[in-house]
């Protein structure tokens, strides 16, 4: 592989919906290569390459494993990268120092915490 210009290759690879869409996702500077910001979508990747982009409502690191000529099926897609994106926490915050696992509780499952609490106090 001598390189692939990285708005096709991100498209090709299934990050962006279209070429158009990850020429924005450049231009925006979500995306760096080997950890330096790019702002070209010609810049070439090549194999071996770290790519770390954070489209939207998501964060992910690739490792660029080959190139193709076209654009193919997902599985297909899978075989361009290795996927080295920690996984997410379990835990999150919301912001009043309380920490939660999951989902948001039902009302129910609320009225259910606080009269638990209330017993604690």
């Amino acid at each position: 592989m001598t390189g692939q210009r990285l708005d096709r290759w991100l498209w090709c690879a299934r990050l962006a919906k279209t070429r158009s869409a990850a020429t924005r996702l450049i231009a925006d500077g979500k995306v760096r290569v080997n950890g330096k910001r790019v702002l070209k979508p010609s810049r070439l990747v090549q194999h071996g390459d770290v790519i770390t982009a954070t489209p939207p409502e998501r964060f992910v690191v690739w490792r660029v494993l080959d190139a193709v000529e076209r654009r193919g099926p997902a599985p297909l897609a899978r075989t361009l990268y290795e996927d080295l994106t920690p996984p997410l926490e379990e835990t999150q915050s919301d912001g009043s120092g309380e920490t939660r696992v999951g989902r948001r509780p039902t009302k129910r499952n609320r009225r259910r915490i606080d009269s638990f609490r209330a017993l604690w106090s």
